[in-house]
This record gives structure tokens, C-alpha cells and sequence, in this order.
């Protein structure tokens, strides 16, 4: 089929092809009434426009192009998701431009922004939540057609997203530490922009309702995503803990945290795993390879990486409006050198969790 330009736009809301120009880019020139015309016939003629040709008149070659945002460009498991896009789209013969918002929303929305402003297709986006700001920004770009894909949920906005199911993942996790003994649980939580955090929570928090202990808010640990944050939190949390109240287990919000927890409980003399276990989330190459190798949740991120890269350029290439789709990836539990049995197991694991056993 025929693609859509900004001149059948032009002439199907009635209108100049300056006129549409300006409401692409936001301009406050145009009426309310004329604007909404302009975005009904968008959507009606599935129109994604091009960067180049929403500010120039050019027949300038059309390369094809997405844009990858990331959340934090030193985080190992943004790196293996970007390998599975990258993957995809040679495969596709697709450019990927890589951006990383360092967890700033008014920093990520300039850089979604840049991309819809230029000649690049559709973006796969990881998320920085801020209140509701995230979601009209959002819709900033579901107002104009641009397609994107979400790496995580944001509450309240419709769209394609690609995600782990972090919930299932941290119950089956928790449960596993409950079966082998652990009494005393806590989780070294992650940052509140990110919705894995919260959900993280959930999975904790419905994992203990399953159990004969009781949950309390004072077992969540605001902690972060990055190493020096794990470090720090640990420090601040054993020392002036009295030994008897220790926890006998951590689940941490990644590998990262984890990683620093390991080396700021060795630095307070305090056995891993003997006396605490820890456990972390995501299974970055490190873990696997590390003096003392993680217990970790395996998130199949590159694969994640190759499906959202998938989706996005289908939407794309489609002449037509797709339906969104929402695909959720499992985590399992890889038992590592960082965890053990507390005390003899006195019921057996749950067979339909996802655990592995692992020496690796």
C-alpha cells in the first residue's frame, strides 16, 4: 500500500500542510477545534510521520530508524536488552539510535521528544515514572501516532509493553527462601520511578500472605538500583543492628544492589551465606562469574530486547492500526553460592515455580 504523507493528511482534515506541521510539532498557532481535526484524520490514515518531513519539504533518502531509551546506560541489564534490539534490527536492516535518561524524567521526555522530531520511526522506551507527568508525555506521542514500546507498565496509559513478570518471579523467590528455612526475610527495595520496583514489592509482599508469617512495611528497605546504593543501604542497616536481629535472607532489587550488599556484609564480618543469604535480580553476566557467584532471579532480557524490537517495527511497517499487545516474559530463581538451607526443608517446594538449581 501507498504510504500515508503529510499531504493526504492535508487535504483529509481540510486543511494546509503548514497547518499540520504545526500541530506535529505542538506549536500553539492552531485552534483547539482545527488541531483535533488534524489529529482524527492522523489516526484515521494511520499516518506516522517523519521527522524530516514534518519540518522540511525533502526527498532526502528515508533511512529506516528507531530509537532505543534506556534508563541507566552503566546498568548491565539495560546493555543485554539493547543487544537483543540491536540483533533484531540488523536483522531488519534497521539503524538504532541509543539514548540513556540517567533516571531523569525531564531529561527522558527531551530525548523522546528529539526522537519524534526527527526521522525516526518509533521508539522503544524504559520508563522514568514521575506522578502523572509520565503519562501525558505519553500521550504526546500516541496523539501524533508515533509507536513506541514500553519496557515496563505505566499505569494509565494504553500501549505495547514488553516486561518481566516481576510479581510471579519475587513470590516464587520468596517462597523458595520460606521452604528452605529462612524466617526473616527483607528486601532491599528499588528506586520509585521505576514500576519494577512496586511490583518487586507486590511479589513479596503476596508471597508472605501464602505463608504462616506476617508481612510488615518495616521488611521493605528503600535501597536503589545501583551498587554503591546496595553498599550504603547495608552499611546503614547492620551497623548498629544487634546481632540476634538479624535477617536471616536479602532479596534485592537487582544484581547490582546485591553485589554491594555482599561487600558491605563482608566488610562488617558477617558470612554470606552462612549467616545471611542474599539474592539478586536479573542474572547479569557478573553474577555467574563472580568470587562468590549470586543467587539471582534469570531474566530473559536479551530476548525481551529482540521481542519489543519486534513488535515496534511491525507497528511500523503496518498500514493499518495494530493491536496493542502486551507480553509478559518469566523470571526463575538460579540457585547460586549466595543462599542455603537454614534448617531441614519441611514441605516441598511448589513444583510449578520456576526455580533452578544451578552450581554454575
Amino acid at each position: 500500500m501507498k504510504r500515508v504523507t503529510i499531504d493526504d493528511v492535508a487535504r483529509h482534515a481540510g486543511v494546509s500542510i503548514g497547518t499540520v506541521s504545526a500541530v506535529l510539532n505542538q506549536k500553539q498557532t492552531v485552534n483547539q477545534k482545527t488541531r483535533d481535526l488534524v489529529l482524527n484524520s492522523i489516526q484515521e490514515l494511520n499516518y506516522r510521520p517523519s521527522g524530516i518531513a514534518r519540518n522540511v519539504r525533502t526527498d532526502a533518502t528515508d533511512f529506516k530508524s528507531i530509537g532505543l531509551l534506556i534508563r541507566e546506560m552503566d546498568n548491565p541489564f539495560y546493555t543485554e536488552i539493547a543487544s537483543g534490539v540491536m540483533e533484531y534490527c540488523i536483522e531488519k536492516n534497521y539503524i538504532v539510535y541509543l539514548a540513556s535518561s540517567e533516571s531523569d524524567h525531564t531529561y527522558s521526555e527531551k530525548i523522546t521528544q528529539s526522537f519524534s522530531n526527527q526521522n525516526i520511526k518509533g521508539a522503544i522506551i524504559a520508563p522514568v515514572l514521575e506522578g502523572t507527568a509520565e503519562i501525558e508525555h505519553l500521550f504526546a506521542l500516541k496523539k501524533i501516532n508515533f509507536p513506541f514500546v514500553l519496557l515496563e507498565n505505566v499505569p494509565g496509559i494504553q500501549a505495547n509493553v514488553v516486561s518481566i513478570d516481576n510479581i510471579q518471579a519475587m513470590k516464587d523467590t520468596v517462597k523458595y527462601l520460606i521452604d528452605t528455612g529462612h524466617t526473616r526475610i527483607i528486601h532491599f527495595a528499588g528506586p520509585k520511578h521505576a514500576y519494577h520496583a512496586y511490583e518487586r514489592i507486590d511479589g513479596f509482599r503476596f508471597a508472605y500472605s501464602e505463608s504462616p508469617f506476617i508481612f510488615s512495611n518495616n521488611m521493605i528497605i528503600p535501597a536503589g538500583a545501583y551498587l554503591e546504593e546496595g553498599y550504603q543501604t547495608c552499611i546503614d542497616y547492620f551497623k548498629n543492628r544487634n546481632r540476634k536481629d538479624y535477617p536471616t535472607a536479602i532479596v534485592c532489587y537487582n544484581d547490582l544492589v546485591a553485589h554491594g550488599a555482599i561487600t558491605a556484609l563482608t566488610e562488617l564480618n558477617i558470612k554470606v551465606p552462612e549467616e545471611i543469604s542474599v539474592v539478586g535480580n536479573d542474572d547479569i553476566l557478573f553474577s555467574k562469574y563472580a568470587p562468590l557467584k549470586l543467587t539471582t532471579i534469570h531474566a530473559p532480557m536479551h530476548e525481551l530486547g529482540r521481542k519489543a524490537a519486534e513488535i515496534l517495527i511491525k507497528n511500523i511497517e503496518s498500514p493499518t492500526t495494530l493491536p496493542m499487545e502486551k507480553i509478559v516474559m518469566h523470571g526463575e530463581l538460579v540457585v547460586r553460592e549466595t543462599t542455603c538451607v537454614r534448617e531441614p526443608i519441611k514441605k516441598q517446594h511448589d513444583p510449578s515455580s520456576r526455580t533452578v538449581l544451578s552450581n554454575q
